[in-house]
Order: structure tokens, then sequence, then C-alpha cells
């Protein structure tokens, strides 16, 4: 009975972090190294917070359902999978104490799957609030982050965007390898509809904000070209990582 045991024992395999896991968990103490504590938000939400509160209105097409998960017909329950983690930035707002520097990790769904993309996928996101923040002290934080993270010097720009709950918007790309710029992440400076919406003074106080998928960071960090590898259960390819 003692040897077979042994036998068993010598057959088994540790197990490991899943690359999701590890990558999340990097990205989390770099940013609380930077001054971010961390808060989560649930993944059940109202319309209110994950749309109304963030200055999206009820004609963005991210509301309709073919981009949503909608836990009833929308026309009954306003409940929902949340589409992103900045419902946790709008529960902070209006609980906690300024300044405000967070960040806030969690699953998000949206209906869509390819290589690149999940209906189910990681994102991490950050917040300050505070008296004085302009968008030079948010490209100085993000450049310090993704240097750290790839623990090299990186080329990274700032292209003006669109986002309904930062104005200016901008999204950042790297410039990565021979694949030429990448887009990495969505930030800007916080509307002040949505701080407003939190009864945040915006004579006094002003915001800034980034989002960003662990997914994608996770695809460049280790060479992955399919973003459904890591969710598929294969051995194979998850034995690969340590």
């Amino acid at each position: 009975m003692n040897d077979k045991l042994g036998i068993l024992e010598l057959n088994q395999s540790s197990g490991s972090f899943h690359p999701i896991t590890t990558t999340l968990k990097e990205i989390s103490l770099l940013l609380q190294d930077l001054g971010f504590t961390q808060a989560s938000g649930p993944e059940i939400e109202s319309e209110k917070f994950n749309f109304d509160m963030l200055n999206i209105k009820e004609s963005h097409p991210a509301r309709q359902m073919h981009d949503t998960f909608y836990l009833n017909s929308k026309s009954s329950s306003d409940y929902l999978l949340r589409t992103h983690t900045s419902n946790t930035q709008i529960h902070a707002m209006l609980s906690e104490d300024l300044p405000l520097y967070m960040l806030s990790p969690g699953r998000v769904f949206r209906c869509d799957s390819d290589t690149t993309h999940l209906p189910m996928f990681t994102q991490i996101e950050g917040l300050v609030v505070d008296e004085g923040v302009t968008f030079g002290d948010l490209k100085g934080i993000l450049i310090d982050f993704l240097e750290d993270f790839f623990n090299e010097k990186m080329d990274v720009r700032f292209r003006p965007s669109y986002f309904p709950f930062t104005e200016p918007s901008a999204e950042v790309d790297i410039k990565f390898g021979n694949k030429g710029w990448l887009e990495i992440l969505g930030c800007g400076m916080v509307h002040p509809n949505v701080l407003k919406g939190c009864n945040i003074d915006t004579k006094k106080f002003r915001g800034f904000a980034f989002g960003m998928g662990i997914e994608r960071l996770a695809m460049l960090y280790y060479g992955v070209t399919d973003i459904r590898e890591f969710y598929s259960s294969n051995l194979d390819f998850l034995n690969q990582f340590p």
C-alpha cells in the first residue's frame, strides 16, 4: 500500500498560478507601488452604475443587447453583467473620502469572441481624484507603469480618442518589438459630469482614469497569439508557464 502511494505521489505534478492570475498580480503590485489602493465592485450591476453615472447615454451602442449581457429582457430589468470595472470607480467616489487613488481589477463581460476578444475577460482600472491633477500626471504614471511591467524603456504615444466618461481622452500605444505600434489601454481626465454625479466639487477636484485588459498585456508579455488559449484548459499550453 505504501509503495503504491509512493508511486502515485511521484507521478503527481505540482500546480501553478494561471498566467492571467500572475499578470494581474504583477500589475496590481506595480500600481500599488505607485500609490494606488485596491477596491472591488459587483459583477452584477445596474445600468445606473454601469452606464448612467459614467455619462454613457441611452443611445450609446454599448447599451444595446448585442454588446451587453442583460440578465432579463432590457425592457423588464436594468441589471446586467458589468461591461467594465469602471462601475467600481463610481461606488468608490460615492463612498470614499478624497483624495482618492484606487485601482479596480476584476472580470467583465461583453458579447464578443474571436482570437483577440472573449465574452468574459479581466480588466483593471485606475482612478485618481485630487486637487490639481493634470493630464501630465496621468502620462507620467502610465509611462512609469509600462516600463516597469515590461522591464525596459518603452516608446509610448498618446492618441486623441473618445470615451463618454473622460474628456480629454486618449488611446495609449507602445512600440513593441517588430510588431510596430500596438494599442495597450485607454485613459483620460474624468468628465466633469461624472464627478458632479458623485457630488464632487469640480472647482476643487479633478480626476484621471485609465483601464486595460489583462489578457492583452499577458498576450504581449508571454507571446501568445490567440486569447482563447488562456481559457481552453489545454494543459500542454498551461504547462509552458512556470
